[in-house]
């Protein structure tokens, strides 16, 4: 259901952070330019998906500004275990999201803009959009080399990557969003979307490494808030529209009805790992066990997130075989996660004899399993 919204209504009350009782119900005359209070990125999220879903377009472009704490967030396509350092996520606390668009991984923090461009399907063009940031850099500091790719990134002096790109079109709808990095933690971009894991085969859209750079490394005033300031105006201009951002809260039931569902959705481990296309994990561990190295086997198949065939083989003058094959047998239809892992694997060692050395490659084997999840 499309729900045309009153600018007058947004203008008046989202400035002052109230609410329209009715929402957006009222006919708009012409674009509008959004930027949301809030930097949780499921929140940010939803509002695309809500946009997308329940406005129409036709004749008023939406630019929605926002920024999200520390997140790695993929694409609609993509496989988290192939992307990024899940187990340093998990150390950072940084919050993995999957995004409805597709493209690849990108890391969010304050450092970083991130622009949603909302059109009719018909009026769809990343690449103007990607020129509309470039004018609006260039209007700052008129000696940026800011190019447009074919690829739809953004490169400084030709070399560092300050923008990508990802899409969503639908029947009648589509948006496009880019990032523009002003001062991200580039330390943890590169440690975060660096995967560890090891034997991953899978058909997943893979992210292409580049390199990349801040725009407040090549001058000190082009802050976040300058940034996004001047492409407003340029937005503004090109569209002919009053140059003036409205404040919006994601969580605002009045305002965008059903959009905390949407929320919810996006951060279930079904929507974030279980979209993941099929694949399979084939490779080998060394354990040092006492003054020996032993080389413990691994292939998995896994299906929406859970596993579908698992075959661990341990030398079997280490570990009993039909110690393996309980734990072959267990993780069966599991999730392919550690906590999960954790679980079944401690349910498993209560069943197994009181033998401490037993145990002590029981805990030395789920420990290296753990690790490829």
């Amino acid at each position: 259901m499309l729900i045309p919204f009153s600018m007058k209504n947004c203008f008046q009350l989202l400035c002052s952070l109230k609410v329209p009782t009715a929402g957006f119900k009222n006919t708009v005359k012409s674009g509008l330019i959004l930027q949301s209070i809030s930097n949780d990125v499921y929140q940010n999220l939803a509002v695309e998906d809500w946009i997308h879903d329940h406005v129409n377009l036709e004749g008023k472009p939406i630019l929605f500004l926002w920024r999200n704490s520390p997140s790695v967030v993929i694409g609609r396509h993509q496989n988290p275990w192939q992307e990024c350092n899940l187990n340093l996520m998990r150390e950072e606390g940084i919050k993995l999201a999957r995004r409805r668009s597709g493209g690849g991984t990108v890391y969010h923090d304050m450092g970083n803009i991130n622009l949603t461009f909302f059109t009719t399907k018909k009026k769809y063009d990343r690449m103007e959009n990607l020129k509309l940031v470039v004018r609006a850099l260039n209007a700052i500091q008129p000696q940026l080399d800011v190019q447009a790719t074919k690829r739809y990134d953004l490169l400084l002096d030709g070399q560092f990557k300050i923008s990508g790109t990802a899409s969503k079109i639908g029947r009648t709808t589509a948006y496009h969003h880019c990032t523009l990095l002003c001062s991200t933690n580039r330390i943890f971009l590169s440690s975060l979307l660096k995967s560890p894991y090891q034997g991953i085969k899978s058909n997943a859209t893979a992210s292409i490494p580049s390199v990349v750079k801040n725009l407040l490394e090549k001058d000190p005033t082009l802050t976040c808030e300058v940034l996004m300031n001047a492409v407003a105006a340029e937005y503004a201009d090109y569209h002919q529209i009053d140059n003036h951002i409205n404040l919006i809260n994601p969580t605002d039931e009045t305002l965008f009805p059903g959009i905390n569902n949407k929320a919810k959705e996006l951060q279930t481990w079904e929507w974030i790992y279980g979209k993941t296309p099929k694949f399979s994990i084939n490779t080998s561990l060394n354990v040092l066990y006492g003054q020996s190295h032993l080389e413990i086997k691994i292939f998995i198949d896994i299906k929406n997130g859970r596993i579908e065939v698992c075959n661990i083989e341990a030398p079997d003058h280490w570990l009993p075989l039909e110690i393996c094959d309980k734990i072959n047998a267990s993780f069966i239809g599991s999730k392919f996660c550690p906590i999960e892992t954790t679980m079944l694997t401690n349910i498993l060692h209560r069943t197994c004899s009181e033998d401490d050395e037993l145990h002590s490659k029981w805990n030395i084997l789920c420990e290296k399993i753990k690790g490829i999840m």
